[in-house]
């Protein structure tokens, strides 16, 4: 490995990682050499270009904490997060498709009754959801888990609303046997991605919005199924063209309706306008494990 130039430089370094005892790790890496190397040589990087893209992976990796993760949201801003997701959740015509689980899922969410009220009390046009899941022949799925989560009407999710400790806005629901499951809370808004770091210059920088559009965030599990995360997301939001980490997808969005003042779902009285959103999740079966004997 003496006397390495440019020509014969990938080769060599290609050939350190062949022999990794796992074949998968030898895989990825050799494709991240020769793809790293290829950006390297078709941009022309300068060694003062190289030398800011190492600054600014650094400060986004001093910017993660327990709480905040940098890279995950600069993977967000890229479209790795979307194209990871993708290839891994391909879903067949008709069938609910998949999105990102995001950031502020939290396992420590309550398990609620149909029809509960999971806005703890948050202020917020009221905002009702009716759903069913079914399977692709329209058969309900009855006892499957629904995770609910969303923001409040300033965008805020329940880990950034000051001086409240108790988890908002976000239930663990179960379906009845018709498929069906409500619930009722305050109509989630758009809101700006953190933009007060390395992402936020990276935005700024080139010219891209910061604003998500607003969306009700599920999580569909049930016996024998394919695990559904998703999201769904009015119509009429002014953001579904920009989203800053491709979220939106046309069969995911949807109509918020909205309703004058008086009796709403689940005979609620409301004393202002509410929102009535109504969706049908169906779920594709889970394959068969590779080499399974059909008998």
């Amino acid at each position: 490995m003496r006397d390495l130039t440019d020509d014969t430089i990938t080769e060599a370094v290609l050939s350190t990682v062949r022999g990794a005892k796992d074949a998968r790790l030898a895989e990825i890496l050799g494709a991240l050499v020769r793809h790293a190397h290829d950006f390297v040589r078709e941009t022309g990087l300068t060694e003062e270009e190289w030398a800011r893209g190492v600054d600014f992976l650094t400060r986004t990796g001093q910017l993660c904490t327990a709480t905040r993760q940098e890279f995950i949201l600069l993977s967000d801003v890229l479209g790795v997060t979307m194209l990871v997701d993708a290839l891994g959740n391909r879903r067949a015509a008709g069938s609910t498709q998949n999105s990102v689980l995001g950031p502020f899922f939290r396992d420590d969410r309550p398990a609620l009754p149909d029809g509960a009220d999971i806005s703890e009390g948050l202020p917020g046009t009221p905002f009702f959801f009716e759903g069913s899941v079914t399977d692709a022949q329209g058969a309900p799925v009855g006892g499957a888990q629904v995770d609910v989560w969303h923001s409040d009407a300033d965008g805020h999710y329940d880990v950034d609303v000051p001086g409240l400790s108790d988890p908002a806005m976000r239930a663990l629901l179960r379906t009845g046997g018709d498929g069906g499951f409500r619930f009722r809370s305050v109509r989630p808004s758009s809101y700006p991605i953190p933009d007060d770091g390395t992402v936020g210059e990276l935005m700024r920088a080139t010219g891209r919005s910061v604003m998500r559009p607003a969306h009700l965030h599920l999580r569909i599990t049930a016996a024998g199924f394919q695990k559904v995360t998703t999201m769904l997301f009015p119509s009429d939001d002014a953001h579904l063209d920009q989203d800053p980490v491709f979220g939106v997808k046309q069969s995911l969005v949807t109509e918020y309706a909205r309703h004058r003042a008086g009796t709403g779902p689940y005979g609620t009285s409301t004393q202002e306008p509410y929102t009535l959103l109504r969706h049908t999740f169906v779920l594709e079966p889970v394959e068969p494990a590779s080499g399974a004997r059909h008998l």
